[in-house]
């Protein structure tokens, strides 16, 4: 995916003070068996449920960086659960305006591949920090939500990382949105609104 953006426009948005950006969705990533895993929309606390059929590009990142295309079956996108952490992404455009959705499952790697990632500063920690590009940007918040209904608003540190406590089993799933100041082209076609929407979801036993 092409992004005609510069880093300074989506890191002022990020670092925005005023109220977070509405956001009815999130795709997450929720590993089965060893060798498979699904991607869902908003499974936990669903507001305003945004089908699948909606989203359109649903690709899986594979281990060489290449991807791969997704097909929704039922509520769900199929994965295939290889050893490592996953990742996905998918669009939803509404006129002018462009959601990307970015996921991965896993806390596993230390390094962001997708455009917008939380990542673990060590392998299967607690401690994350937001990555646009490669580069450590601070979000204004991350969201929590479980499986157990329990849900958190994480606030960023000074050096902007974010901390959570996993006190009880079951899928935690953290979200930033990021909306780019002012208008962007995306795979050569240009919109008035672009947002990334990007979770990163693991289970604790």
């Amino acid at each position: 995916m092409s992004v005609s953006i510069g880093h300074r426009a989506l890191l002022l948005a990020l670092m925005a003070s005023g109220a977070p950006l509405a956001q009815a969705e999130y795709l997450w990533i929720e590993r089965g068996a060893e060798t498979s895993a699904r991607a869902v929309l908003s499974d936990f606390q669903p507001t305003e449920k945004l089908s699948l059929a909606a989203l359109t590009e649903p690709q899986q990142r594979l281990a060489d960086g290449g991807w791969q295309p997704l097909q929704a079956s039922g509520d769900a996108y199929v994965l295939n659960g290889a050893v490592g952490d996953l990742r996905m992404q998918a669009k939803h455009a509404d006129g002018k305006a462009l959601t990307l959705y970015e996921a991965r499952e896993g806390r596993g790697e230390t390094t962001a591949k997708n455009d917008l990632e939380l990542v673990p500063t060590t392998p299967n920690g607690n401690v994350f920090q937001l990555h646009w590009k490669g580069k450590v940007v601070s979000a204004s918040q991350v969201n929590v939500h479980t499986s157990e209904q329990w849900s958190k608003v994480l606030k960023p540190a000074a050096d902007g990382s974010v901390m959570l406590d996993t006190p009880f089993p079951g899928h935690y799933v953290l979200e930033v949105a990021a909306q780019i100041n002012g208008s962007a082209t995306v795979d050569g076609k240009s919109y008035d609104s672009v947002t990334h929407v990007a979770t990163l979801s693991f289970e604790v036993k």
